[in-house]
């Protein structure tokens, strides 16, 4: 049985309610924002984000990994870089979720050592607040979960499964180790 965390209304009405706020603060303004999806999880989110944003903007990727399976391994690894140049300009890092923060810490710290962006700000779908081991708090989310639930769906994966899901769910042990089947794990 599945437990259903976000129904792809609720993912639709935080799009709506994040791509206003972004409406608001780039509408009249002569600045052309870059948004930079962290793939793989973050891009669902971000095309549905952008696509309800009225604004001119650019958009990049960039592809960080700290996960296997359902576990964090506390090591990060850059696997793509920008290909924008962002240098003096202002940033938005869209992220499927944040858990303990490191991986988004590390990629803050980087963009800013290496490309020396005007700003940066972070925008979620999720937050899950009680995993939190460094300091870091996203400037705009979609949703904030109190619990250390493991979440697969609408680009949150396991092992690459279930991205395509067009909601977010909880497995059961019966789901993972179906999945594991089918990995051949």
């Amino acid at each position: 049985m599945k437990e259903l965390i976000l129904s792809s209304k609720q993912i639709d009405e935080i799009t709506t309610k994040l791509a206003s706020k972004f409406n608001d603060l780039y509408m009249n303004k002569d600045v052309v924002p870059v948004f930079i999806c962290v793939l793989k999880g973050a891009a669902p989110f971000m095309h549905d984000l952008i696509k309800k944003c009225n604004f001119p903007l650019i958009i990049d990727y960039v592809q960080v990994s700290s996960y296997s399976g359902t576990e964090s391994t506390g090591v990060i690894h850059l696997k793509k870089d920008l290909s924008e140049n962002i240098e003096n300009k202002e940033v938005i890092i869209i992220e499927d979720i944040i858990d303990t923060g490191t991986t988004l810490k590390y990629l803050k710290n980087y963009l800013n050592i290496t490309y020396k962006p005007k700003d940066i700000k972070i925008c979620c779908l999720v937050d899950k607040k009680p995993l939190r081991k460094v300091d870091l708090e996203p400037d705009y989310v979609g949703l904030v979960l109190n619990e250390a639930k493991f979440l697969v769906g609408y680009g949150f994966d396991y092992d690459e499964l279930e991205r395509n899901t067009p909601y977010v769910f909880v497995p059961s042990e019966d789901q993972i180790d179906k999945w594991n089947k089918i990995l051949k794990k």
